[in-house]
Order: C-alpha cells, then sequence, then structure tokens
C-alpha cells in the first residue's frame, strides 16, 4: 500500500509540472519514475482542459505490465484508476510543498496489481528483502527462541503459489559462523516450511486458513503456530494505515498457480500544510 501512495504523489508531481498536457507527456513521465516500463498506457479525462490550470483533473487511468522498481523487482501489471484530483497545482510548482500536501480533498484510487510467482522469487533473492525477512523473523519469533534464532540466518527463501488461495514458502536457517558449541556443526542448516491458505477479512485484515510449519519435516504445535499467524495478522492489519492518513481496503485477492493478483481501493488525506 506504501507504493500505491508513493505512486499517487508522484502523479501529483507530474500534473504539477505541466500546463495544458497531452498523454503522452505524462505516459513518458511516468515511464521516468521506473527504471523500466515494459508495457505502458495512460489516459487523462479532463473537460474543459482549462479545469488543469486549477489543479482539478477528472479522471487518471494508467495500465501497464512490467513495472521495474529496481534490477530484483519486477511489478507483472498494474492498473491504477483515479477519482477526480484537486490539487494546489501552482504551489507544487513553487516547490514549496510536497504532492500530498498540495491535495485540496482526499485523492481516491482503485488499482490492480499482479506479481508472478517468479519476480516474487526474484525478489525474495535479494539482499533488501533478504535483511527485512530476518528481521521479521527476529520480531515474530524472537520472545520464543531468545539467542537461539540469532544464531542462525536465512538463506534461500523460495515462495509457490498453490491453488484455492494458498501459499507455501521454504527457507533454509543456516547456523551463523562463531556461533553454538564446539560440539556443533557452525553449517548446520534447517529447512522451514510455511504453508497456508489466505482470506481477507472486511477488507483490512488477512486470516490464515490452515497454517502449517515444519522444520526439518518435524510439525510444529498448533498452538505455536496461532501465536506466530497472529503476529502475522498484527504486521499487515491495513487499519494501522490509518495513523498516516490513508484509508485502504483489499477488494479481492487470488492466487492460483501462476500469479497472485490484488484489486484494492486507497484513499489519502491531504497532509498538514507545513507553517510559513
Amino acid at each position: 500500500m506504501e507504493f500505491i501512495t508513493i505512486f499517487l504523489s508522484a502523479l501529483l508531481g507530474i500534473l504539477g509540472s505541466v500546463g495544458f498536457f497531452v498523454d503522452r507527456f505524462v505516459e513518458t513521465a511516468v515511464r521516468q519514475r521506473f527504471q523500466r516500463v515494459e508495457q505502458l498506457q495512460v489516459r487523462i479525462d479532463n473537460a474543459p482542459n482549462y479545469q488543469l490550470i486549477g489543479g482539478k483533473v477528472q479522471r487518471v487511468r494508467i495500465a501497464g505490465r512490467g513495472f521495474w522498481l529496481t534490477p530484483e523487482a519486477r511489478i507483472d501489471v498494474l492498473e491504477l484508476d483515479t477519482d477526480p484530483l484537486n490539487a494546489d497545482i501552482q504551489a507544487l510548482r513553487g516547490g514549496k510543498i510536497s504532492p500530498l500536501a498540495a491535495l485540496r480533498q482526499p485523492a481516491k484510487a482503485a488499482f490492480r496489481l499482479a506479481l508472478t510467482q517468479e519476480d516474487v522469487n526474484k525478489l525474495l533473492q535479494s539482499p533488501k528483502i533478504s535483511q527485512q525477512l530476518q528481521d521479521l523473523s527476529s520480531r515474530f519469533l524472537g520472545n520464543m527462541s531468545g539467542e537461539q534464532l540469532q544464531a542462525y540466518e536465512i538463506i534461500n527463501p523460495k515462495i509457490e503459489f498453490l491453488p484455492e488461495n494458498r501459499l507455501r514458502l521454504q527457507v533454509e536457517l543456516k547456523q551463523k559462523e562463531g556461533t553454538g558449541t564446539a560440539d556443533n556443526n557452525t553449517n548446520q542448516k534447517l529447512a522451514v516450511i510455511a504453508e497456508s491458505g489466505i482470506r481477507i477479512v472486511k477488507g483490512q485484515q488477512l486470516e490464515l486458513i490452515s497454517p502449517a510449519v515444519s522444520i526439518n519435516e518435524n510439525t510444529i504445535p498448533e498452538f505455536l503456530i496461532s501465536a506466530l499467524a497472529q503476529n502475522f495478522i498484527d504486521e499487515l492489519d491495513l487499519k494501522k494505515l490509518q495513523q498516516s492518513g490513508i484509508t485502504a481496503r483489499i477488494l479481492d485477492f487470488q492466487v492460483n498457480q501462476d500469479k497472485l493478483e490484488i484489486a484494492a481501493f486507497v484513499q489519502v488525506q491531504p497532509q498538514a500544510k507545513p507553517k510559513e
């Protein structure tokens, strides 16, 4: 969801940089926000066109494939459709305020996002995401496993899309050098497999369906899985975004053996303008 907020902010910045403009100009500007875009279509609805001078746009539609944020991060499909936008264009041009602070009314948009299994696995292998996985595991498991978890690093993460909205995550935990006792092999690895179905509750919360976790083919007791699952659900609760002025609701969530698809609605409240 943070990505969509950044995208809306960038879009407002683009609109504020031109007067009477054409779709082609905006398409070029959108492409410049990404490392690479394979396919892109942009349509701006604004009748009459002079409304743009006052910062009003009736509708922006963006659709494309292959949005590369970084060499490791690719979005297979992205579609964005906004409600009317109204922003202080003059303040934007002067660089006095940020795009979200320039909003005169909440910005609303619907979007659809699709990720392939191949793209997600490539992202999981990136150093940044690997570190984030390590941090997440420390937060979720640290209180239960104490220093034992800190002695391991996550390697070879891999996700598999399954039918009926289920995901399977496989990782290896490798013991770090210099940890453990002299009788232990510092290259010891633990094979961890976690699988669960996913359901969206009230558009803002995840519910894990029949989660299962095993370590070296030994099944983790259900009461431990329930505690871990609750930590995961709390971490991804979209209601937390409301503290930042963002309302987000998942309209559809589908996982099949080819893609993970999400359709959602986002509303961003205007940010407070800096004091003079």
